[in-house]
């Protein structure tokens, strides 16, 4: 009971954290501490990990909004367009041999992660300005939000993950937005993405109500920490942190993939 409990609170403190960070998904951590710790059945600690996602990201979204760093109306058309991929990405999942897409997205998210910590994703958003004309996608910008709201939203559909840190790059490096309010805007956009997925998850396969709500407990307090640590950050320092955040996350999904049963 008292160590149910306190892997709960631990893996959704974490997931919070990576939350805060760059928006990454609860799935990463609390799904393989709650199988491998715990001996959770996947469908179980999948549902777990949505629930706990919806509140780390709704307390990360609201701690950058309240330094300024949420943009509101232009968050719109990506929101809705990822919610319709999402509901899609779920019913094309079954078709889909998700296990190894997974591990090619934990193996994309350490690649970047040690491209991050060699030069920090700040310095090569701005570099890739430099060399790229982001007009079209500037002139555009509500038509490109939706279409990769849509593309984002059928990944994380469909693998169950990564949803949060594509969003993050693509409102960084695409349309061109300050690091702090790429992944402000981002989590925003999880809070509704994330919880569409938790209600078709918990209809059709049901999970621990007191579990997700200890996790979402600790999730609320990491993702808490963490966005305001990035709120005030420099840039700079921010971009050094999402780059080790990213080569953290690699790992961990990357090692879950090889190592966890799937359902």
């Amino acid at each position: 009971m008292i160590t149910g409990i306190l892997v709960a609170l631990v893996a959704g403190w974490g997931a919070g954290v990576v939350t805060g960070i760059i928006g990454a998904s609860a799935a990463t951590v609390v799904v393989p501490m709650l199988i491998t710790i715990l001996d959770f059945e996947a469908y179980q600690a999948i549902g777990v990990s949505l629930a706990t996602d919806v509140i780390c990201s709704a307390v990360a979204a609201y701690t950058y909004a309240r330094h300024g760093h949420v943009k509101f109306r232009a968050s719109l058309p990506m929101a809705s367009c990822a919610v319709t991929g999402v509901l899609l990405g779920s019913l094309a999942s079954r078709y889909i041999p998700s296990a190894s897409l997974g591990g090619a997205t934990g193996i994309l998210i350490l690649l970047m992660g040690i491209s991050f910590m060699r030069k920090p994703i700040n310095l090569r958003a701005q570099a890739f300005k430099e060399r790229v004309d982001l007009s079209l996608f500037k002139r555009h910008s509500a038509a490109w939000s939706a279409l990769c709201g849509l593309g984002i939203g059928l990944m994380c559909g469909t693998v169950g993950a990564g949803g949060g840190e594509a969003m993050s790059l693509i409102l960084l490096f695409v349309l061109d937005y300050p690091i702090h309010s790429a992944v402000g805007t981002s989590v925003l956009i999880m809070v509704f993405t994330a919880f569409t997925g938790a209600v078709g998850h918990g209809l059709y396969a049901p999970f621990p109500a007191s579990t997700a709500l200890i996790a979402a407990c600790g999730g609320a307090v990491g993702a808490w920490m963490a966005a305001r640590f990035a709120s005030l950050a420099s840039e700079e320092k921010l971009g050094k942190v999402i780059g080790a955040a990213f080569l953290v996350l690699g790992i961990i999904t990357t090692i879950g993939e090889l190592v966890l049963p799937h359902a």
